[in-house]
């Protein structure tokens, strides 16, 4: 990996839950993609815990070892949370012992918070269902859909049961009645949109160098940059360039690098 990944991956993140605005099946996934980022150094979350809304939190709580914040809703219609939860953002900022911030909520309250947090030089990462308004979304430095990470996790648990039922087959003695095994279901087909192509051919246009190639993970961070919800697993790609080798349009190229153990990818728009 380069000096830049690692340097991303070592990142101290403050996480910090809104419970109000957060399913509450989602809890390990989330944890799960907050681990590409970083190490969470702080982990919360906030909500009046004497509701019974909220009680079903208890077990991922103590699973993913994140603390609960109690704030009592004060007011009928007004939310408390919110406000508890950007007290406690702009504490540990000024602590200056993070590097940056996983702000988990679908939410548009917490815009003003994410853009006072970017402008402070830290790395915001936001995490929401597919419903959090676009002001959010864009007022972050990355936006993930909670339904997306959580639809990877649901998979894997999926694979885990079937390959221990497939364990358990085999120790079945020989002249047991084997079930006959389902067809597997044909997975749905994987589009891109048409704005996506070209989001990425105009950013391959901007840093492509003379000969029209530019760097594939330089052109992950651009589009990124120019919208910040995007992610290949939206549209079923685990990757960037698996979702590019899936578009005929673009051209992949391998290269090496100094260091033997590390390869570079390229990419050029044909159509360019």
């Amino acid at each position: 990996m380069t000096n830049r990944a690692n340097e991303l991956n070592n990142l101290r993140l403050a996480v910090l839950i809104d419970a109000d605005n957060a399913p509450r099946d989602c809890l390990r996934s989330v944890m799960e993609e907050v681990a590409i980022y970083g190490t969470p150094t702080v982990k919360r979350i906030y909500g009046d815990w004497t509701s019974p809304n909220v009680g079903g939190w208890k077990a991922s709580l103590l699973e993913n070892a994140v603390t609960p914040v109690q704030q009592y809703g004060y007011t009928t219609g007004k939310n408390s949370t919110d406000s508890a939860m950007i007290i406690d953002a702009m504490d540990i900022l000024y602590a200056g012992r993070t590097d940056g911030f996983v702000l988990v909520s679908s939410d548009s309250d917490f815009t003003r918070l994410a853009i006072r947090l970017r402008e402070a030089g830290m790395r915001v990462i936001g995490i929401g269902e597919r419903k959090t308004p676009g002001p959010f979304i864009v007022a972050c430095d990355k936006f993930v859909y909670i339904e997306v990470i959580r639809d990877r996790f649901n998979k894997e648990r999926n694979e885990e049961k079937q390959r221990a039922a497939a364990a358990q087959r085999k120790t079945v003695s020989a002249k047991a009645p084997v079930p006959a095994e389902k067809p597997a279901e044909k997975p749905a087909p994987r589009t891109i949109p048409d704005s996506i192509i070209e989001l990425v051919a105009v950013s391959v246009a901007d840093i492509a160098d003379d000969d029209g190639f530019c760097d594939l993970s330089y052109l992950g961070n651009l589009i990124i940059k120019k919208q910040t919800d995007f992610d290949p697993r939206n549209f079923g790609f685990g990757k960037l360039s698996t979702m590019l080798k899936a578009l005929p349009r673009f051209e992949l190229e391998v290269r090496p690098t100094a260091d033997p153990n590390y390869k570079t990818m390229y990419i050029r728009d044909k159509e360019a």
